[in-house]
Formats: C-alpha cells, structure tokens, sequence
C-alpha cells in the first residue's frame, strides 16, 4: 500500500452476530489486503478477537471496518483490548 508510518498493534473484541457469519474470514480477508499480519479468533462468548500490527493508518482502516463486518454480520461494539506479545508474520484464523 506504501504507507511509510510508524507500526503500531491494536486488539478489539467485536460483540453482536458475529460468529456463524463468516466474519474471521472477512477479517483475514480485509487485513491481508491492507498488508497487515495478527490474527482473528471467535471467543466462547460469542465474541472475535482481533489483533493486528502494521502501519498506522492501515490499521485505522480495518478497524472502521471491524464496526460494519460482512454482510450478514450486526457489530453492536468494538473494544479495544490488550495487545498480545507476539503476532504470526501473516494473518491467521485461529481456533
């Protein structure tokens, strides 16, 4: 994408419809095309996790798109959350 900003990490957990709704997917999606690596997880509550490293700006823009998800999905919040240590050099889907 050619951003020359700072790297920064950020964690969320989005709460609504959002397992059963292929929203990992459409996370993993969103992060790879903005060049970012972390992961995405459903949590037994019925939340996703999300965390992901990269520039700045990247990374503002997938979490604007965390508050909308794919079709099918109702974001009724994003949280942030406290960063993981370490992060995969891609973006994963975990279980």
């Amino acid at each position: 994408m050619g951003w020359d900003m700072e790297e920064i990490t950020r964690c969320w957990v989005v709460s609504g419809l959002v397992q059963g709704v292929g929203f990992r997917y459409w996370t993993r999606k969103e992060a790879q095309r903005l060049g970012l690596r972390g992961f995405v997880r459903n949590l037994p509550d019925g939340s996703v996790e999300v965390q992901a490293a990269g520039p700045d700006q990247a990374v503002a823009e997938l979490e604007q798109g965390l508050h909308r998800g794919p079709n099918g999905a109702h974001v009724s919040a994003v949280a942030s959350s406290q960063p993981r240590d370490t992060l995969p050099t891609g973006f994963d889907i975990e279980r």
